[in-house]
């Protein structure tokens, strides 16, 4: 199966868990909307390239729509697609007001100039506005895109609106509307609900080993923020570079070098690995914190780790999900997961529609009360329905939530 067929399997497993069928489970499995756009951007030499972009809303029936853009070579509409279903069920499962959305647009953003990425950002804006507000879908940053590009993105949305518009965009600098606490979010919250599921399932964080496959923003801040409960980070790995030091890792420098040079290839300690030797590592905790599909059926039978624990979304393929639960080894969702980044979206979309900013102390309280809550939920629901695993159940906890809204709305 491919990632979108993938991911109305998984929705497919949870109907038939919660015994839903009929025209509730017909609108989950399809999207409301996808729009392609093609647009003009003027490059620095005076010429002008057409880039092809996309935005895919799956469902609006909780609340606005809400995912993020990804910049990228290989973005394609059947990706969008499914990234845009995960989002209604990670927004779901946390108990978000929002449905879910997606957008991209294709394109190597390492091979533009500053000024040529602000233009493009800019005019995928404008040809996606139409179907984007704070009250429609609300897009944030995703793969390859960040803070100064979603500043880009609410600035020209508002220039078209004539009025500011910051409630359009998340994951924004803090100077024009952003929230204390989301960059490190989608890393904190992977920590609370790990925290959540080690209790339960009789682990230590403290002590625990920790892998890391990715290392960007996401799996940077996880190594920090596992590292600081007292976890040892013993392999990390960026795409050209893996390293592996069994005495643990020195996160700070490994960090340091990572924003420095762009890679991990300087680190001084450790073993040399290939990246994807990192999950054949003995350890406790496993993150996949990449990009799709790089847990499958050529790797998953290397893998050790007790927990894997899904910072990226899709991280693991469905005959890899075979072979972990076959090897015993627990995975938590990425709908689960990596859910503190669009929490923390849903915190600053609140405060830009208040006015009124939350302290970084604030938003790391409501963040943890919001994890726990969802893992308590997901583990209760495989508790309650004897599933086979917690990626099942987090599914069904949230097309329960999904399709009550839509019965009560009337549409089912």
């Amino acid at each position: 199966m491919n990632f979108h067929e993938t991911a109305l399997y998984q929705i497919k497993r949870a109907l038939d868990l919660l015994n839903i069928n009929g025209s509730a489970s017909k609108m989950l499995l399809e999207t409301k909307r996808a729009l392609e756009v093609n647009f003009t951007v003027t490059m620095d030499d005076g010429t002008k390239e057409i880039f092809k972009g996309y935005r895919v809303q799956h469902t609006d029936a909780l609340g606005p729509a809400k995912g993020g853009i990804r910049f990228h070579p290989k973005v394609d509409l059947d990706e969008v697609k499914a990234l845009a279903i995960l989002m209604s069920f990670k927004c779901a499962v946390v108990g978000l007001p929002y449905g879910g959305a997606k957008g991209g647009v294709i394109c190597n953003p390492k091979e533009l100039s500053e000024s040529e990425l602000e233009r493009l950002s800019r005019a995928y804006i404008q040809a996606i506005s139409q179907i984007i507000s704070p009250e429609k879908d609300i897009p944030a940053p995703d793969v390859y895109t960040n803070p100064q590009i979603m500043g880009w993105m609410m600035d020209e949305f508002s220039n078209l609106k004539q009025q500011n518009s910051f409630g359009v965009i998340t994951g924004k600098p803090l100077s024009i509307g952003g929230s204390e606490g989301r960059i490190s979010a989608t890393a904190r919250g992977s920590l609370f609900v790990t925290k959540a599921a080690c209790n339960k399932l009789g682990i230590s964080l403290s002590g625990a080993t920790v892998s890391i496959h990715g290392y960007g923003n996401a799996g940077s801040v996880a190594a920090r923020e596992f590292a600081s409960a007292g976890a040892k980070i013993i392999a990390i790995a960026d795409s050209k570079t893996g390293i592996f030091d069994p005495q643990g890792i020195d996160v700070d420098l490994a960090n340091k070098i990572k924003q420095e040079t762009g890679t991990l290839q300087s680190y001084p300690y450790g073993e040399k690995i290939a990246p994807n030797d990192v999950f054949s590592c003995e350890c406790d905790i496993l993150l996949p914190a990449s990009m799709e599909g790089v847990i499958n059926s050529d790797n998953a039978d290397q893998i050790k780790a007790k927990l894997v624990v899904e910072l990226a979304n899709g991280p693991t393929t469905l005959e890899a999900d075979e072979i972990l639960a076959e090897k015993g080894i627990i995975v938590l969702p990425d709908i689960l997961a990596n859910a503190g980044g669009v929490t923390v979206s849903y915190f600053e979309w609140v405060q830009n529609n208040l006015g009124y900013y939350w302290t970084a102390e604030e938003v790391d309280e409501k963040l943890q009360r919001f994890m726990n809550k969802a893992f308590k939920e997901t583990y209760e629901m495989k508790e309650i329905t004897k599933c086979a695993d917690y990626r099942v159940a987090a599914f069904a906890v949230a097309a329960k939530r999904i399709v009550q809204a839509m019965k009560d709305r009337g549409w089912v």
